[in-house]
């Protein structure tokens, strides 16, 4: 019986399906493990060989876990709303819907080729309505709560209107976008639409005022990973920034709980470090600058307060609204000028560029502490994301703030002893403030963190301020002017954004004639007929934006078919939250904090039962592309072998890695590949043609795509699963190198020579031996802590040396063979499948197998080899009893054959016995 991948995975994968082998349900007699990977996308081209590698690695620990005695839950759907598909829409005409569903049965086909242990009945795809229903519902619940900040907490905005109803605004604790003042009459007396306006500036989910990054070719707004260099990553249309009225989702209010919350789970320190740094947690000041011959004040955010006497500026954001209050009339060309020429740049952008640029509005400021006046600039280093988006710049101690002015001729005045103003930076941490003393307000000789503490006292005392902690994270906008998106369940009655009945849910997209704006610039949904509700009011034109689907979907998971809600509470405080989650780090902003903010406001609301999400997350490398050049000689259609372009005027060129084995040219395929090599002439090495070869980012343009069909096809799923793995670690990057895959296949039709020599079966009922145990034994305890660590390239390496050493061997027993294939059956599930049932005889899957354990009764070593040393330097080894005394190894060392030549003639003088390991003898 040979060796047959194609037959054993077929048949296997379908015993699988049929028999439904990994369908989860609630099991209280069992402990859980949620096991989840971020869901694809699924794009036209399908899989290539580096998308597998994080689902192979939650696999292995999946079904791991379940031999473990977990019930195990490894579920797996399609983050299928997106541009892409719109795009593909708009350009062929074609529904996206059409096209989605295709591309994802291309995925669902290749993910079943590699044989994943998923529980394919809990299967989500976010365009589905019965999915996005929920979507929508979590969104309307949003629309529903404000964020009470004495509560830390999500409320029914239904508690904030009966307290205005009663006392206005006074003593509302709660998040918004702006503090407003109103009495419960002035409350009472307001219309519908102002109090609608009202509400919005509480809710979590809210219509406001924000800068977007605006594509007019692709009339919609992008998120950041969608913009490069001021270009739409798709298309390479120019992008703007625009303020727009949009939908928000008020994240900001939930960033403490969002930064407290990374202490409490297992993630690696650098992705919680990206994060609290996306979070970026201040402790400052809020301070007044009054306008100077106006009405206007600015407010603005610091974290040193102490160097207001060294304010010689201020800037504002281009974004903020205090530009328009303070530009003159005299400067309003020149602003707008400038305002024109900078809203190409995105944020991350601005955050990046080093060159200097900013216009003079007009206006000055009044130093509240010192009372001079200080112009105010525009300049698009400052963002208006942050604290308020207006500064006070001191140029002596932040080298923005010098650059900028250096580059306007602005004063610079030194408030730390010893600093040197012709830096473009200082480290004022152990300084002492000199030269900063006003009559009422004298710091001078304080250390720096004495002289923060009694500014900030000082500023609230006197009613210019406030202490204040600020935090980086904004609102996530949440908008889109797209046609592929869910649809807001929110209607316009009188201008006043109202929501539908949830009876209404799922709101479904309608038809349109195309997927573009409209002529007149609305939305593609503003193209469809009779958008409105049955009483004749519009329905909201946008769609919401592709994380919306994937902040909850792990939830939907737990209980995918319940039409009642999201998740019951049967199932989610069984399954609870996902134990291990592995994705890329591209997530680290957004979707991992927008779904922890989801998940943070659920709870709340009392919809799941924990704060956190995910438990664990591990991020997985990279897996890059191997490409192989081959190299025509100038002015020719002739190829010189890798050895030999030395010798020619060559240019290499990137060809098909699908053709080249072993960087061994194919070329009756190469020929074949293109019409203008067909006729190509080689000049080869040793009768073949050598390719060169370099690692570089897998690509379609550098025809370095590998499908990982064609090596399922050739070598099997195990050979690639278990190649994947052992490629380096799992957290790594690592190139694709098919060089190496035969000796991955080898090994396994070395494993079958342990059970079959051609059509006969070996595995007899024999007593092992102790060295059989022994390599058995050490194999369990090596993978077991290999596989808890993730270290599954080292896990695939003990493999092979058990594998040779039964074979040294000659081991066949059905002990160890039964062991082996059990700890085997995570990397490579089908040959382990195929051996448990054919060669042991076993009528049951091996998923539902026992993970064997360790003794370390056979991992006792019975002799020990010492080197033995003349003078430090080995000459020979010795193997003695474990046991053996320090006295005897010496004697038993002496008395060696080998010992004679080095002893001859000289004197001992001295022998140091290292136990288990040297003996070194000193002789001279």
């Amino acid at each position: 019986m040979e060796y047959n991948h194609k037959e054993i995975e077929a048949r296997w994968q379908q015993y699988w399906r049929d028999n439904k082998i990994y369908k989860a349900e609630i099991d209280s007699a069992r402990p859980k493990f949620y096991v989840l990977d971020m869901f694809p996308y699924p794009s036209g081209a399908g899989l290539h060989v580096g998308h597998p590698l994080g689902y192979i690695a939650s696999d292995i620990f999946s079904r791991y876990k379940r031999l473990c005695g977990f019930n195990v839950l490894h579920p797996m759907g399609y983050d299928a709303y997106g541009l892409p598909a719109e795009q593909y829409a708009i350009q062929t005409g074609q529904h996206p819907e059409k096209t989605t569903m295709q591309n994802i049965a291309r995925y669902r086909e290749q993910l079943d080729k590699i044989g994943f242990c998923y529980d394919w009945d809990r299967e989500v795809k976010t365009c589905d309505p019965k999915f996005y229903k929920w979507t929508q519902w979590a969104f309307m619940k949003m629309v529903e709560s404000y964020y009470d900040t004495s509560l830390e907490k999500a409320m029914p905005i239904a508690e904030l209107v009966k307290h205005f109803e009663s006392c206005g605004s006074e003593g509302i604790s709660a998040a918004c976008s702006e503090e407003l003042s109103f009495s419960a009459d002035e409350w009472m007396a307001m219309s519908a639409k102002q109090k609608s306006d009202t509400l919005m500036n509480y809710r979590i989910a809210y219509l406001g005022n924000t800068m977007v990054n605006w594509c007019p070719e692709l009339g919609t707004v992008l998120a950041n990973d969608e913009v490069s260099e001021g270009l739409s990553v798709r298309g390479g249309y120019p992008v703007e920034q625009k303020l727009m009225y949009q939908w928000c989702l008020r994240v900001s209010a939930y960033a403490k709980r969002l930064l407290d919350g990374l202490d409490t789970i297992d993630w690696t320190d650098s992705l919680k470090e990206t994060q609290r740094n996306w979070i970026g947690r201040s402790e400052g000041a809020e301070m007044h600058f009054p306008i100077s011959g106006s009405d206007v004040v600015l407010d603005i955010f610091t974290t040193r307060a102490d160097t207001v006497f060294g304010v010689t500026f201020m800037v504002l954001a281009p974004e903020s609204e205090y530009v328009a209050q303070v530009t003159t009339p005299d400067q309003a060309e020149a602003v707008k000028a400038y305002l024109d020429s900078i809203k190409h740049k995105t944020e991350r952008e601005r955050m990046i560029d080093k060159k200097v640029s900013g216009v003079f509005t007009g206006s000055y400021a009044v130093n509240p502490l010192t009372g001079k006046n200080i112009p105010v600039y525009v300049s698009d280093y400052v963002l208006a994301g942050y604290g308020t988006g207006a500064i006070m710049a001191v140029p002596a101690h932040d080298s923005r703030d010098y650059a900028f002015a250096r580059h306007f001729d602005l004063p610079i005045i030194p408030l730390i002893e010893g600093c040197d103003v012709s830096e473009q930076s200082f480290d004022a941490k152990s300084g002492r403030m000199i030269n900063s003393a006003s009559d009422e307000l004298n710091l001078n000789g304080m250390e720096v963190k004495d002289a923060i503490a009694a500014t900030k006292k000082f500023i609230e005392g006197k009613g210019i301020g406030r202490v204040k902690v600020n935090y980086r994270l904004r609102d996530a906008i949440f908008s889109r002017q797209r046609y592929w998106g869910e649809p807001f369940p929110v209607y316009y009655k009188d201008g006043i954004p109202t929501l539908m009945d949830e009876s209404k849910l799922p709101l479904l997209l309608p038809e349109v004639d195309k997927y573009l704006p409209t002529e007149t610039g609305e939305p593609p949904l503003g193209r469809a007929k009779n958008w409105v509700t049955e009483d004749g009011h519009p329905i909201e034109l946008n769609t919401m934006p592709g994380f919306a689907g994937s902040s909850a979907y792990y939830l939907r998971y737990m209980d995918p078919h319940n039409d009642e809600a999201l998740v019951s509470k049967e199932a989610d405080e069984y399954w609870r939250n996902v134990d291990l989650y592995i994705g890329g780090t591209e997530h680290a902003t957004g979707h991992l904090i927008y779904s922890r903010f989801w998940n943070k406001f659920l709870y709340d609301l009392g919809y799941v039962c924990e704060s956190e999400p995910f438990r664990k997350l591990i991020n997985q490398g990279m897996i890059q592309g191997r490409s192989n050049f081959v190299y025509r000689i100038q002015g020719t259609n002739t190829f010189v072998s890798h050895g030999l372009k030395g010798q020619y005027d060559v240019t290499p060129i990137h060809v098909d890695v699908n053709i080249v084995s072993n960087d061994i040219l194919d070329i009756d395929a190469f020929r074949a590949w293109r019409p203008e090599y067909s006729d190509a002439e080689f000049v080869l090495e040793d009768g073949k043609y050598v390719c060169g070869w370099a690692v570089e980012k897998m690509s379609k343009s550098m025809f370095n795509v590998v499908n990982p069909d064609d090596i399922v096809a050739r070598y099997g799923a195990d050979t690639l699963r278990l190649y994947e793995m052992f490629l380096g670690p799992l957290e790594q990057s690592k190139p694709w190198d098919t060089n190496g895959i035969d000796g991955v296949n080898r090994f396994l039709k070395k494993l079958w020579g342990l059970f079959y020599k051609g059509g006969s079966l070996l595995v007899d009922d024999s007593q092992p031996s102790a060295e059989a145990l022994k390599s058995l034994h050490k194999l369990i305890k090596k993978v077991t802590g290999d596989i808890e660590t993730f270290s599954y390239n080292t896990s695939i390496a003990a493999f092979m040396i058990c594998v040779n050493e039964l074979t040294s061997l000659k081991c066949h027993s059905r002990a160890v063979l039964s062991d082996l294939l059990v700890i085997l059956a995570p990397f490579a599930p089908h040959i382990t499948e195929e051996l448990w049932h054919s060669a042991l005889g076993n009528d049951t899957t091996i998923c539902d197998a026992k993970w064997p354990e360790w003794d370390e009764k056979h991992l006792v070593e019975s002799t020990v080899n010492y080197a033995v040393s003349f003078n430090g330097k080995a000459r020979f080894n010795i193997q003695v009893a474990a046991d053996t005394p320090k006295d005897e190894v010496e004697r038993l060392a002496l008395s060696n054959e080998g010992a004679a030549k080095w002893i001859d003639g000289k004197t001992i003088r001295k022998v140091i016995v290292v136990p288990n390991k040297i003996v070194n003898i000193v002789v001279s």
